[in-house]
């Protein structure tokens, strides 16, 4: 306990902190639709093309997190335009996926130093972040959570029933777009904390969870942050005291926050069922109640 709190002094750690809760809210907000909208395959995506576009700007002597951003948000826009409808968006966001990780191998090889900033995007850099990096990261969680706020409503509606949502006016394919957006902004936050390669823990495990826990949208937000704030900044006070990755407590938190989630929830699901079932056997004719 002491090692620790003589850790908590220290301003790296004070920053991974804050940066750590950043994109925890961030992504817990953005993972309850990426789960309610089936847009798993999507973030993958995202991931990898922001790791083609860090790769790209490291090319060019640039900022590899607004190449993240420019990776991620190009993606977005591709994907968004070319896949509205879900059923044949995973097929675009595969092509698109493919091409982007080509050029992605080809910006490495086309660099001739070490691409040490690239690689540390691939696993996650939270205990390295600045003071300025965290800054960056609550503008840019300050301007998703906005936009999001922004479309709440509508989004939710397309997302729950897209076909009536559409036929009442909702412009459903432009909240598509707007909403990869927003997704592409949380993946260049998170890809702070655990990397490319697990950009999945963050932004679709917490949604899962708190799919389990309650059917309500509100609620529902409300747990997955939570369950996001709990993963991160859990994991990188267990890294600090192990000295392991980060990355490896975050996951292996989530994944346990995902079982107990799913235990939890079994017996209140299957009482509902029960419940509805038998809502359902007395408003039926006694003919059909008996087959």
């Amino acid at each position: 306990m002491d090692q620790l709190l003589t850790l908590l002094g220290y301003e790296f750690v004070q920053n991974a902190i804050a940066a750590g809760a950043v994109i925890a809210i961030v992504s817990g907000v953005v993972s309850r639709f990426v789960v309610a909208r089936n847009m798993a395959f999507a973030v993958h995506a995202l991931s990898e093309l922001g790791f083609t576009g860090a790769a790209g700007f490291i090319l060019l002597r640039l900022s590899p997190v607004f190449g993240l951003l420019a990776g991620s948000a190009i993606t977005a826009v591709f994907i968004g335009t070319l896949g509205v409808r879900a059923r044949g968006r995973d097929v675009v966001v595969g092509v698109v996926m493919a091409f982007g990780l080509g050029l992605g191998v080809l910006f490495i090889t086309l660099y001739k130093g070490y691409a040490n900033q690239a690689f540390a995007i691939l696993f996650g850099t939270i205990t390295g972040v600045s003071r300025g990096d965290v800054l960056l990261l609550v503008g840019i969680g300050v301007f998703t959570l906005a936009a999001l706020a922004a479309v709440y409503r509508p989004l939710t509606f397309a997302t729950v029933d897209p076909e009536v949502a559409e036929a009442r006016g909702v412009p459903v394919g432009a909240l598509a777009v707007v909403f990869l957006l927003i997704m592409a902004s949380a993946v260049a936050e998170a890809i702070q904390v655990v990397g490319v390669l697990l950009i999945l823990t963050l932004l679709i495990t917490p949604g899962a969870a708190a799919e389990r826990l309650t059917p309500r949208p509100g609620a529902a937000i409300i747990w997955s942050v939570a369950i996001a704030l709990f993963c991160v900044l859990g994991g990188i006070l267990l890294s600090l005291v192990t000295n392991a990755p980060v990355s490896v407590f975050v996951t292996s938190l989530s994944f346990a926050c995902y079982l107990v989630a799913r235990f939890v929830a079994g017996p209140r699901r299957r009482e509902l069922r029960a419940v509805r079932a038998g809502a359902g056997d007395e408003g039926r004719p006694a003919a059909i109640t008996a087959r």
